[in-house]
């Protein structure tokens, strides 16, 4: 789940107002305007796309990679591996597995998106959804970070993973995988108090304690066109566009 999503499609503004607490408006636009990258309407996971998240350590706005590579790892093609395997991590194990639990106590982030896509399941066949804020601000996703070096190269790569959590209401009707072992999931949604104790707060129970589903009615959600296959349209605003499909029918549209 939560593979795909856009970013920095907002005026740098909206950004610098909603994360005003992390810096002054000022400073929050000015590092905006210094990471070098355009408006993402759709990014997959697997591509490892740079993405704006703050960081608990210096509190400023930087771009990492999508895909978690854990400092502990020696070879480049383990690094490539591992970074396929770590899109998301499950608070229910963030703590246990290796390849998480040093930075889930020790190096936390906020991701900074406008929204997500889910895929929802019907004959055969999936359709995707955007989800997003009601009041359409940027959307807080926890995270976790380490920085990576290669040892042949000297480069030093920084990355993260989404914390997931179980589904609400109206994720667990969008996100129907058939196939998924662990039922509906969803990020870990966060408001403004919870960011504070995310990136500050160093006590197991306390994060465990925030990273719950968000209500359902700060949600908004609706079907958009085919993100990846021919008919996909790539990385354009148009993605973003409420799209009716005729094997749904209204019925199923109006359960999200």
């Amino acid at each position: 789940m939560c593979y795909n999503k856009f970013y920095l499609t907002k005026k740098q503004l909206q950004y610098a107002v909603r994360y005003g607490d992390f810096g002054d408006e000022a400073t929050i636009r000015k590092q905006l305007e210094a990471i070098k990258v355009g408006p993402t309407y759709h990014a997959s996971g697997f591509s490892h796309p740079a993405v704006p998240v703050i960081l608990n350590t210096t509190k400023r706005i930087e771009y990492l990679n999508w895909g978690l590579i854990p400092h502990w790892i020696k070879k480049p093609v383990d690094a490539v591996k591992i970074s396929n395997q770590t899109i998301n991590a499950r608070i229910e194990t963030l703590f246990e597995k290796k390849a998480f639990a040093e930075s889930a106590r020790e190096r936390r982030c906020l991701i900074i998106v406008d929204g997500f896509f889910e895929h929802y399941h019907f004959n055969k066949q999936t359709f995707p959804f955007l989800i997003k804020l009601k009041n359409d601000e940027p959307i807080t996703l926890a995270g976790i970070w380490d920085e990576w070096r290669d040892n042949v190269s000297g480069m030093i790569r920084k990355t993260y993973s989404v914390v997931t959590t179980k589904a609400n209401q109206t994720l667990s009707k969008i996100h129907n995988n058939p196939n998924a072992e662990s039922g509906p999931r969803m990020p870990v949604i966060l408001n403004k108090n919870s960011e504070h104790i995310w990136l500050n707060d160093n006590h197991e129970k306390n994060l465990l304690e925030i990273a719950q589903p968000c209500a359902d009615d700060i949600l908004t959600t609706y079907t958009v066109r085919r993100l990846i296959g021919k008919n996909s349209l790539g990385n354009v605003p148009a993605v973003l566009e409420p799209f009716r499909y005729t094997e749904l029918t209204e019925q199923q549209i109006s359960l999200f």
